[in-house]
């Protein structure tokens, strides 16, 4: 990926260069003028598609040893019941709207002992 994008500048770049000296020359050959408009619209319109990038998408799972107990989150402000798909990391940590009350709070676990 990083290839391809580094490769689309480099290309680009020297598709606008390209368009500046024809667009200077073009006083000796007024058709240079419209190579010149074509090598300007490549360049842009590659450079657009180097910079038109999908949003990414941050996947995180995790994987425990062992039986683990998973125990009802719910709200500290009014107790509803909240689903494990209501769940949002932030900034790295896991933050959660209650739909019932709409108070957001951080999911913390308590010590065992």
């Amino acid at each position: 990926m990083m290839l391809r994008t580094l490769f689309g500048y480099m290309f680009s770049g020297a598709l606008l260069l390209l368009a500046v000296l024809f667009a200077l020359t073009s006083a000796y050959a007024p058709m240079r003028i419209w190579i010149s408009a074509l090598l300007f619209l490549a360049g842009f319109g590659i450079l657009y598609f180097v910079w038109k990038r999908q949003p990414t998408q941050i996947v995180q799972k995790l994987e425990m040893p062992g039986k683990i107990k998973v125990q009802a989150i719910k709200c500290p402000n009014c107790s509803a019941s909240i689903n494990m798909n209501q769940i949002k990391i932030v900034d790295g940590a896991p933050l959660v709207k209650c739909p019932y009350c709409g108070h957001t709070f951080q999911i913390t676990e308590e010590p065992k002992w």
